[in-house]
């Protein structure tokens, strides 16, 4: 067997590697927001994001609760797209700032890619999807 008919066994597994990553990342992100919300509201205000409290909030939820979907595997063309958008928004508003490719929004086009990847390709078989 050669590596060219492992692909496709292998592709449910790297679909569920990605939709870790994706969720893990989220998470360190998005959970620090969710339970502060408050502070998480300043610091939307402060970075231009007017009402800071009503775009800190959605932001928050649509991280956490968007990451444990993904991780699940459920809805995944909504999730990912969403995610995706969270994406697009930092990505825009780091170049605004100032900031440019390297040590700046690379990553979040990387995350924004992954997010968009999912959203297209699905879940995989090893996902909630699969029971609904």
């Amino acid at each position: 067997m050669n590596i060219l008919t492992l692909i496709p066994l292998l592709s449910d597994w790297a679909l569920l590697a990605v939709r870790i990553v994706i969720a893990v990342i989220f998470l360190a992100h998005g959970w620090p927001k969710l339970k502060n919300l408050k502070q998480n509201a300043i610091n939307f205000g402060m970075m231009g994001f007017r009402p800071g409290a009503f775009w800190g909030t959605i932001v928050a939820f649509v991280e956490v609760f968007g990451a444990l979907a993904i991780l699940a595997g459920f809805q995944i063309q909504v999730v990912g797209v969403l995610l995706a958008i969270d994406m697009l928004v930092a990505s825009i508003w780091k170049k605004r700032q100032g900031m440019g490719l390297v040590n700046g929004y690379e990553l979040d086009l990387m995350i924004l890619t992954a997010c968009l990847a999912v959203a297209t390709l699905g879940a995989g078989i090893y996902s909630l999807a699969n029971f609904f």
